[in-house]
């Protein structure tokens, strides 16, 4: 995972109105890059501030997801894990008991720079955005 300090791995990805973004064309402000483990699970925007999503569904999922629940913010594909391994959040998990993998809620704050200054990790969803609202 990268650390604080470290500038954040780019990535070039299919967003869910089926356009490309590249993280690094997001310069000059702040990003709230957020991994979550699948759409449709339970589960900000601050001034000068882009939030993104990542998961690894589909575009079509994300478009279903963003549509069903009214999202405003961008919503990132990465079905072949790319970008969960390069930050370090596809981990091993248990689902119902069994070992498997899967993407750990991470979040990264992003500065204006591309640098991570805060890392947020086993994530509580209750109060998570208030949380990276009043450190932004």
């Amino acid at each position: 995972m990268p650390g604080i300090g470290e500038m954040a791995p780019d990535f070039t990805a299919e967003t869910d109105p089926g356009e490309s973004l590249t993280l690094s064309s997001l310069r000059g402000k702040q990003v709230v890059l957020y991994f979550y483990p699948k759409d449709n699970t339970t589960g900000c925007t601050g001034k000068n501030t882009v939030v993104v999503g990542v998961s690894t569904n589909s575009v079509k999922s994300h478009q279903n997801f963003k549509g069903k629940y009214e999202l405003s913010f961008t919503l990132v594909a990465d079905p072949d894990k790319e970008i969960v391994n390069k930050y370090g959040v596809y981990v091993a998990k248990k689902n119902y008991g069994r070992p498997d993998m899967g993407v750990a809620r991470t979040t990264f704050f992003i500065d204006e720079q591309g640098k991570i200054v805060k890392t947020y990790d086993k994530i509580r969803v209750a109060g998570h955005v208030e949380q990276v609202l009043a450190d932004s």
